[in-house]
């Protein structure tokens, strides 16, 4: 049974996202406020958070950022603003996912429930069609432990991030278009947007860069994204 962590400053959003989850059969933990999440992450241990970004005092930003310090468990933003800033911002500092208020709660579920399916299908090394590990480079990934590598250092990549890099090291002389992505990112059925694909694309771009990594993903002008030479 999943433990999802919901935080949110309204208590009957936290109410309704909690009836959604438990029909699921997943098991709920709530916070009020920035503070009171962190404090119940350390308490409960959620497989996922659900955060909303527009709180009193610590926002979901915020908030996001103080676990990221040292988990990384999958998070999904509650944002009741609009804008794109906002989401991107979310993306870039370490979030999986978002979803617009007001929102329908099946669409919310559905993309929990994509998030954990991806992290589910760990289990054995990545392997490509010829059944050695994948890697391009210096990059290599590990399903089992759900890590990414840059020339032997671990890059902390989200849960889509994984699975963005995964899908274009299983095919790396292929030219994604955003659609292609969204497909094998999330379940069919759950919409999002292109600028989605494009913040978690800078997300992976952005961590290996940071530790020396360049050239992971190349920009196809008119098409998407392909993999680079990873070096």
């Amino acid at each position: 049974m999943h433990t999802i962590l919901v935080v949110d400053d309204d208590a009957h959003i936290r109410d309704v996202i909690r009836f959604a989850l438990e029909q699921t059969g997943m098991r709920v933990a709530e916070a009020g406020d920035g503070a009171e999440a962190l404090e119940q992450f350390r308490s409960a241990g959620p497989d996922l958070v659900i955060l909303d970004i527009l709180m009193p005092e610590m926002d979901g930003l915020e908030v996001c950022r103080q676990l990221r310090k040292h988990a990384d468990t999958p998070i999904v933003f509650l944002t009741s603003r609009d804008d794109e800033i906002d989401r991107v911002i979310g993306l870039e500092i370490g979030g999986d996912d978002y979803v617009v208020k007001p929102f329908s709660p099946r669409e919310l579920v559905a993309r929990v429930n994509a998030i954990l399916r991806r992290l589910k299908k760990g289990g054995s090394p990545v392997e490509s069609v010829s059944g050695k590990p994948l890697g391009r480079g210096l990059v290599a990934l590990d399903a089992q432990s759900h890590v990414a590598t840059w020339n032997g250092e671990d890059v902390p990549l989200t849960a889509m991030e994984f699975s963005l890099l995964q899908a274009m090291l299983r095919h790396p002389t292929k030219a994604f278009t955003r659609d292609e992505l969204m497909d094998r990112v999330y379940d069919q059925g759950v919409a999002v947007s292109d600028r989605t694909i494009d913040s978690h694309v800078r997300g992976v771009r952005a961590k290996f860069a940071a530790l020396g990594g360049g050239h992971v993903i190349e920009t196809v002008h008119g098409v998407g994204y392909k993999l680079g030479t990873c070096r």
